[in-house]
């Protein structure tokens, strides 16, 4: 997952911003990048993000292997796309020729992803969700997708260990799954028994919340308070975005 409780737990500059700023600038960066579509502006947001999550003192190993799921994804592209897609032929493979702009276009959507993801990582990651919630909240996100967001975040781990331990139960009495009809019919009903006792549980979680006084809004009596040093950081920030809005869309400068 991108979002993790231990990445929060640190001392560092990126640690002690300001959740709304964190929030807002990883949002701007993301929105840009994902339009961004030449090799230099996005090499330099390459560089920024990994300045950043260097900066922010992360835990490298684990940071890769968040990485590693989406790159995966990334890798069947690699396979794909540059035999596929129409352009100047570099060299050929058999049958297949490999292309220039095939290349290209693999190279720009793994830079675009890995900055994207490791600026998630670094600015989102480094604050609890409950958090991040709160900062969404002062940006007037509606509450009920605030209030999704972290019951989903929270109960995603619960009904993940449900799962593990029906999954147990089934193997302590022998089931083996095998390419047949009744593994098939085994594993429906495991997904459906998850659904009940997944309801079920929102029913007690529901109930105690509404006996406490729930009202669909979390209280905090803790507040936010924007410093120096998160205005400076803002400001750096967003020059870096500009540099690499001019670069990508040169035309600006004359407007």
């Amino acid at each position: 997952m991108i979002i993790n409780e231990s990445f929060s737990e640190g001392n560092s500059f990126i640690h002690r911003l300001d959740p709304r700023i964190k929030l807002l600038t990883a949002f701007l960066f993301s929105v840009e990048i994902s339009v961004s579509g030449r090799a230099f502006p996005l090499f330099f947001a390459f560089l920024l993000s990994l300045t950043l999550l260097t900066a922010a003192r992360l835990p490298l190993r684990t940071v890769m292997l968040r990485l590693l799921f989406a790159n995966l994804f990334i890798l069947l592209l690699w396979i794909f796309i540059p035999f596929t897609m129409k352009g100047e032929t570099l060299i050929h493979i058999g049958h297949l020729a490999v292309t220039k702009e095939g290349l290209l276009y693999c190279f720009l959507l793994t830079i675009k992803t890995n900055s994207i993801l490791i600026i998630l990582i670094t600015l989102t990651a480094t604050m609890p969700v409950f958090t991040m919630g709160r900062a969404m909240s002062a940006f007037r996100v509606p509450e009920k997708i605030v209030n999704l967001f972290i019951f989903s975040y929270r109960y995603i781990h619960a009904i993940l260990l449900e799962y593990k331990r029906l999954k147990e139960a089934m193997e302590i009495r022998g089931f083996r799954p095998k390419t047949n009809m009744h593994t098939y019919r085994s594993y429906a009903y495991l997904v459906g028994m998850l659904i009940v006792k997944s309801h079920d549980r929102a029913e007690r979680v529901h109930s105690a919340m509404i006996c406490r006084g729930f009202q669909g809004k979390f209280f905090d009596l803790t507040e936010f308070s924007v410093k120096a040093t998160d205005f400076l950081f803002m400001i750096i920030f967003i020059l870096c975005l500009v540099a690499i809005a001019l670069f990508q869309w040169p035309i600006l400068i004359y407007l």
